[in-house]
Formats: structure tokens, C-alpha cells, sequence
């Protein structure tokens, strides 16, 4: 990565010609996606935590593959870590593949897109020391709470529109974005909760979560039931039901952990 100020500022007209896809802004970023995963990250740990919070935005898809990240000046700040440590970070995500760095106007640090899914051999490799019961109670209990909370708390007009519109979000998309966009509801309700606890904690376990739900199929009539219940289950939070957007929450997680066992155990 080059150390200038900032990567989207090293640009040069001759680049741009050379690559003309790059010639075009990125897609438009919506700060508040991010806002349930980078945080601070505590003294001494720096390094360690900023990789493991970038790593979670590029898993859970919060930023798809071909977007780009958040400029290094507004990382940094986010995680209260100078650009140096950033740059180290960025350069071992850059060596994973994970991501790149691209030159010109419109240049930066770009997610770059998943590889073709692996067969379901591999993906049973990488969770075979998942404790999948812990997981997904785990899961149950945040994800409860996290409903409760919004609901008995209440919501800002600004928070209940983002929340309406994490929804939509989920009815409008294909089949092979379904799981991104519906991730990012659950981590844009958790957040909304108002503990930064345990949202990092939501964060961390829905990781290891969309890792299962990698190794079993979508399935279309699940899909459907599951978009029921998101919209009863927001309908609960908006209506301040904090009993109902409980048990909601709680009947949705026992219908996906039901699939994965099925599949899985």
C-alpha cells in the first residue's frame, strides 16, 4: 500500500486511462452498516483488535466485494489507531486476498469479491470445531435481548427509519445477497440496543453463524417465513412490544438453529 495520506488521493490522469474501471466512484457508503462492528480498540492490543474488527466487516459482507472501504483516515479514527498500525493491517489483509489497493481519482482500499463458494466438504472442514449448541444459544440470548431492549427502550425517529430500512433492505434483494442483507439487520438491531457490548459480542457469534449457514442450502420457503417474522418482529420494536419483539425474536432464532441442526448435527 503506498504511504501517502491517503490512497484515494494518489491519482493520476495516466492511471485512470490505463484502468477505466477504476474511473468511476465507488459505490456510496453507508457509515452506519459499520457503526455495530469498529469501535476503539483498547490499549496494548491495537494491532490484534483493528485486524479482527476489519475482518469482521469483510465476513459479514458489510462492505460487499468490489466496494471500498472507508478512507485510512476515517479507519484510523474509528479505531483510535494512528495510520501506521493501519497500514500494517491493511497489508495483511492485502496478503490474505481479502483485500486491495487501488490507485487513482477514484482509488482506495476495495473488498475484493468472494471467490467462487467452496464445496461443502471444505466449508464442513472449516466448522469442525465449531460447538455449534453453544453458537447458536449463544446467538438465542443476544439476539432476545437486543429485541427486548429496542422495544422497552424505544427509538430515535433517525434509528427507527434505519431500522425500517435494514428491513427493506432484505424484501428487495436477490437470492444471492439474501444472507448479507439480512445480516445486517440483526447487527443493525443490535446495535440499536444501545450496548456496544453487546453488539461486538453479536458481531463475533453472527460471524461463526453465517459460517453454518454457508454449509446448508437456501431454501426458498424458509426465506419466506423468515421475512414474516422480521417484519413482525420490527413491527414489535416500532410499537415499543417488548414482549413481543422478544418472543419474535426468539421463535426466528429457533427456526434457523432447527435447519442447522438438521443439516449439521
Amino acid at each position: 500500500m503506498s504511504h501517502s495520506e491517503d490512497p484515494a488521493e494518489d491519482h493520476t490522469e495516466e492511471h485512470t486511462r490505463e484502468h477505466p474501471e477504476e474511473g468511476r466512484p465507488p459505490a456510496t457508503q453507508d457509515d452506519d452498516r459499520l457503526t455495530p462492528v469498529l469501535r476503539p480498540v483498547r490499549a496494548g492490543n491495537g494491532f490484534e483488535e483493528a485486524l479482527e474488527q476489519i475482518l469482521q466487516v469483510v465476513r459479514l459482507g458489510l462492505v460487499p466485494g468490489g466496494e471500498r472501504l472507508p478512507s485510512e483516515r476515517e479507519l484510523a479514527d474509528r479505531l483510535g489507531i494512528s495510520r501506521v498500525t493501519l497500514r500494517e493491517v491493511l497489508k495483511v489483509l492485502t496478503s490474505q486476498g481479502l483485500v486491495e489497493s487501488r490507485r487513482g481519482r477514484y482509488g482506495g482500499t476495495f473488498v475484493r469479491p468472494r471467490p467462487e463458494a467452496p464445496g461443502k466438504d471444505e466449508l464442513r472442514r472449516r466448522i469442525k470445531d465449531v460447538d455449534v449448541e453453544d453458537a447458536l444459544r449463544f446467538r438465542e440470548v443476544l439476539e432476545v435481548g437486543a429485541a427486548g431492549l429496542c422495544a422497552a427502550h424505544g427509538l430515535t425517529g433517525e434509528q427507527a427509519d434505519r431500522l425500517r430500512a435494514a428491513l427493506a433492505q432484505t424484501h428487495d434483494a436477490p437470492l444471492s445477497e439474501y444472507r448479507r442483507v439480512d445480516t445486517l439487520l440483526h447487527l443493525t438491531l443490535a446495535e440499536l440496543c444501545g450496548s456496544p457490548t453487546l453488539t461486538a459480542q453479536y458481531a463475533a457469534v453472527r460471524a461463526t453463524v453465517n459460517d453454518l449457514l454457508d454449509c446448508i442450502p437456501l431454501l426458498v420457503r424458509n426465506l419466506e417465513h423468515s421475512q414474516r417474522q422480521h417484519t413482525a418482529l420490527v413491527e414489535a420494536v416500532l410499537d415499543g412490544d417488548a414482549d413481543g419483539a422478544r418472543e419474535m425474536m426468539r421463535e426466528h432464532c429457533a427456526g434457523t438453529a432447527a435447519l442447522l441442526r438438521g443439516f449439521l448435527t
